[in-house]
């Protein structure tokens, strides 16, 4: 069995940056938003969400204005949940093994999702995302995150 969509990957990215975009513009009032001179804390978030789900509006609006068609012959879950499980790894690890070792795991796992992926090129893509992410928060912003396993 398989299914036939209009642009399948336009339509399911129109749609998930559609619903971040609300939930994010939502979500940003509960904050004060205050105005274009003195933005609140919630200004930001709400204009980015507009724009997103603006951004995803039509992005799926071209999917399905578009003659292509792509023919999907089954559902993978496994890209899903490996990438689901690397966001979630890091987000649970973070506090207790730092930042460079939880940016590592998500790289490994995240990649690990990709049929054709292999570790000799997951091992360097860790290592320079680990060293990106300490030197842009850490040392860059400043932000209170473990750098190392406490």
């Amino acid at each position: 069995m398989s299914l036939s969509f209009l642009k399948h990957r336009d339509a399911v990215t129109g749609i998930l940056f559609s619903l971040i975009g609300l939930a994010s513009a939502v979500g940003a009032h509960q904050y004060p938003l205050g105005s274009a001179m003195r933005m609140g804390a919630g200004y930001f978030p709400l204009m980015l969400g507009v724009f997103l789900a603006i951004l995803g509006g039509a992005v799926l609006l071209r999917a399905f204005l578009s003659r292509q068609r792509h023919v999907i012959d089954r559902l993978t879950l496994k890209p899903v949940l490996l990438i689901g499980v690397g966001v979630l790894t890091f987000a649970a690890l973070l506090g207790s093994i730092g930042l460079a070792a939880a940016s590592f795991l998500l790289i490994a796992l995240a990649g690990l999702a990709h049929h054709e992926s292999r570790m000799r090129e997951l091992l360097p893509l860790g290592l320079f995302m680990a060293l990106f992410g300490a030197g842009v928060f850490v040392w860059g912003l400043g932000l209170p995150l473990p750098l190392l396993p406490a």
